[in-house]
């Protein structure tokens, strides 16, 4: 998504039959006479939108669900710590029905008493029942280590989130305090807290929970400002999700699996240390627990080693339980060969739109820039200045109008395209100009401005389209989740309205292609894919940075020809990001030409191309792989295989 594309020399002579294609109309595509009734414009009617076969999109996710807890079962590591853990669980809760009498009654008489019919574990010093104390304690011990863990997870997940997908102060507040409490040696603070608490085993397990909650935070703040710079949630940002629901449904598939790690590795730690405090007697004592009956045991271990066994046996069965169940689920979640309201919302944003600035000149209805600047804060604070990498840009795009920005890698296109779309990347801004989006003002303004204008107004087309796709997700979840959150779809109108939206697109078998994932599929069908997202709620401008960059020279005509025909049918804006003048060439009515941040020629395709002004364009024609002088008289567009101007 950036413009380093790279520009390396190509041959001076190159074989024309060599860059056609080698059928401009290619058999396996299939002819759209016009655009289905589902995906006309302007207030669909739900009716409309149903699906041809809406067979694979509810029960899909169902089957992805029920096919995520048939997995862990298939797993033998995952069924066997599962049914430990759900042995230990439940007979913890059905104590009273199980135990054979309270922990805490006793008969002196009964001390070191061997198993028997009525104490199958046999009796404790004081004679307890040694059973009935293991049940009630590993209510104690689990439903403390339970607390700290809930606790540890509230505090530590959530700012994560926001601190590394947010970052500023608060990611600086965030990471000093959490220096800080991982500082504390834990038990000392633990030792400490009840001498001034109290002795409750709760108590302390809360105190653990705070001294646990920087585990998390490390581990999620790592992760999320490493995920926040791909491109596939730049896509989710233009296609008008909100940051709760980017991070919701993207950012945290990525992050569940190191937290699931997490968990049981604190939730065993938060086991043991419970259990430590018992043992040393830092508990209250009163009640039963595993680390107390540990304690108990150890006073005695000369007369009833025995003693040891059975506490000690449920703590390492709980702990490797945990554990190696916590490596089966992510497991089966981080496999994703077998796995797996808006419209209000948006209408409230628009209404907050501010109306347009008067200005001078006629300006286009659609897209009208004007002396846009766009600059960046030093990383050092050097000069206390901003560094401007765009300097005065005017550019105006009308409806049913194809309109290429030109020039080289680092001219500044991508950055004219990104000030549009508000999603410049962190440290840029706007510093100056004026930029209309379909009559609005958007320059300064604030998130929820842009939001709400994109993929209803604007709409964006990235390059690198395997990029662009969230890999954690299938491709109907990834085109049916922009619809039901900006257009408030149901499940079922979403699904038919992306079934439709792939064939448009001109995919063949949509409704497979629906449950696959981006690395089932290529990157010329990745590319259709996106161009069906961006179209998928109607807008009016469509953005394209280097769209069939990535693309081999086949699926660059169809893709080319796709544009044409969406642009035609639907009398859709289009600006073109590129350093192809092929593309221009082939697509384009009118050609501003950019270098260094300036534009410094603008007009129609011909006249740029046939008799370009500037010296830079000179220069970019002639270095055109071209068999006639770059400044031969322009021709207009002819069949594929007649033109001379290719990339």
């Amino acid at each position: 998504m950036s413009d380093n594309v790279p520009t390396t020399p190509e041959p001076a002579d190159p074989d024309p039959a060599a860059l056609k294609p080698a059928d401009p109309e290619p058999p396996a595509r299939k002819p759209v006479d016009s655009e289905p009734a589902a995906l006309k414009p302007a207030n669909p009617d739900p009716a409309a939108l149903k699906p041809v076969d809406p067979e694979p999109a509810a029960p899909a996710t169902a089957f992805r669900r029920r096919g995520t807890v048939a997995r862990l079962v298939r797993n033998p590591l995952g069924a066997v710590s599962l049914t430990v853990l759900l042995l230990l669980v439940a007979a913890v809760l059905l104590a009273p029905v199980l135990a054979p009498q309270g922990p805490g009654d006793s008969s002196l008489a009964a001390a070191f008493a061997g198993p028997s019919t009525a104490h199958p574990l046999g009796m404790d010093s004081a004679g307890r029942d040694i059973l009935s104390r293991l049940l009630y304690g590993g209510r104690n011990t689990l439903g403390g280590a339970l607390i700290a863990l809930v606790i540890a997870l509230a505090l530590g997940v959530p700012s994560g989130l926001y601190a590394g997908y947010r970052g500023g102060w608060f990611d600086s507040a965030a990471n000093w305090t959490v220096d800080l409490v991982m500082a504390l040696p834990a038990m000392v603070v633990l030792l400490a807290s009840r001498a001034i608490l109290g002795p409750d085993v709760w108590v302390l397990m809360v105190v653990l929970g705070v001294l646990a909650a920087p585990s998390f935070f490390r581990l999620v703040r790592g992760i999320v400002a490493n995920v926040r710079g791909e491109l596939y949630v730049d896509a989710a940002r233009v296609s008008g999700l909100s940051d709760a629901r980017i991070v919701s449904r993207h950012v945290l598939a990525v992050v569940r699996g190191p937290v699931i790690i997490q968990t049981a590795l604190v939730a065993g730690i938060a086991i043991a240390l419970q259990a430590g405090l018992e043992f040393l007697g830092v508990g209250s004592g009163s009640s039963a627990t595993w680390g107390a009956m540990l304690n108990e045991a150890f006073q005695n271990i000369q007369r009833a080693p025995a003693l040891l066994l059975w506490p000690g046996l449920a703590l390492g069965l709980t702990n490797a339980a945990l554990v190696l169940l916590a490596t089966a689920v992510r497991d089966v979640l981080e496999d994703r060969t077998g796995e797996r309201a808006g419209r209000s919302r948006a209408r409230r944003a628009a209404a907050e739109l501010p109306a347009a600035a008067p200005g001078t000149g006629e300006r286009a209805e659609l897209l009208s820039v004007r002396g846009l600047a766009v600059a960046y804060t030093r990383p050092d604070g050097a000069d206390g200045a901003d560094v401007e990498v765009v300097h005065g840009v005017d550019l105006d795009v009308r409806p049913g109008e194809i309109v290429g920005l030109v020039g080289e890698s680092g001219s500044g296109k991508t950055q004219t395209a990104f000030s549009v779309l508000g999603i410049l990347p962190e440290g840029g801004r706007i510093s100056r100009g004026s930029v209309l989006v379909a009559g609005r003002e958007v320059a300064g303004m604030p998130e929820r401005i842009h939001r709400a204008l994109r993929g209803t107004t604007v709409a964006y087309v990235p390059q690198e389209p395997m990029s662009n796709l969230d890999p954690a997700f299938t491709i109907g979840s990834q085109l049916t989740e922009v619809m039901r959150h900006v257009l408030g779809l149901s499940r079922k109108e979403a699904a038919g309205r992306a079934v439709e939206l792939l064939r448009l697109v001109e995919i063949s078998s949509p409704e497979q292609v629906m449950r696959r994932y981006p690395h089932e599929i290529s990157g010329g069908m990745a590319q259709r894919v996106l161009i069906a997202g961006a179209m998928s709620c109607n807008p009016s401008l469509l953005i394209a940075d280097e769209p069939t960059t990535a693309l081999d020279v086949r699926v660059q005509a169809e893709i080319l020809d796709l544009l044409r025909r969406l642009q035609k049918e639907r009398d859709l804006g289009v600006l073109l990001v590129t350093h192809n003048l092929g593309v221009v060439a082939d697509l384009c009515d009118r050609v501003a030409v950019m270098n260094k941040g300036r534009i410094v020629e603008t007009g129609t395709t011909e006249q740029v191309l046939s008799d370009p002004q500037d010296p830079y364009t000179r220069t970019l024609l002639d270095a055109v792989l071209d068999t006639t002088p770059a400044r031969a008289p322009w021709q207009p567009p002819q069949p594929r295989e007649a033109r001379s101007i290719t990339a």
